[in-house]
């Protein structure tokens, strides 16, 4: 239960630093500007993912997490009045995106690895230290 409570707090916290990095953008470096929130996004997704699926293993919530990235990305080949009616909203956009970009892909996949990373790092350091307080 507690790892469910973290990912969801790291989600809300992640959403909430996509959205200053699309507000603040041009205060920002321009490639940062360009693909943080991107890259945030999909860290978000990844985390909410994590959320839904707290016991199964990394690897697998990573390739859900991608397989969910693409099928987002991909639905914006498709431009029907009502899903184009959802993405003219500001959630649905920031959601759904407008226009696919191949470069949203790599985004994707650094974020969903930055977060697969950190929760391997987290792990590790609790196994190490787990190993020490036995001895």
């Amino acid at each position: 239960m507690k790892r469910r409570i973290a990912y969801l707090l790291l989600a809300i916290v992640t959403m909430l630093v996509g959205l200053a990095s699309r507000r603040y953008r041009p205060h920002l470096p321009s490639f940062i500007g360009e693909y943080s929130g991107d890259v945030l996004w999909a860290l978000m997704l990844f985390l909410i993912v994590s959320f839904l699926l707290a016991s199964r293993p990394l690897f697998q919530r990573c390739v859900v997490s991608l397989v969910l990235a693409l099928a987002v990305e991909l639905s914006q080949l498709y431009h029907a009045p009502w899903i184009d009616g959802i993405r003219s909203t500001t959630l649905g956009g920031l959601v759904l995106g407008f226009g696919i970009l191949w470069s949203d892909l790599v985004c994707y996949f650094v974020g969903i690895s930055a977060g697969a990373f950190m929760e391997r790092t987290v792990q590790r350091k609790r196994e190490k230290k787990e190993t020490q307080s036995t001895r």
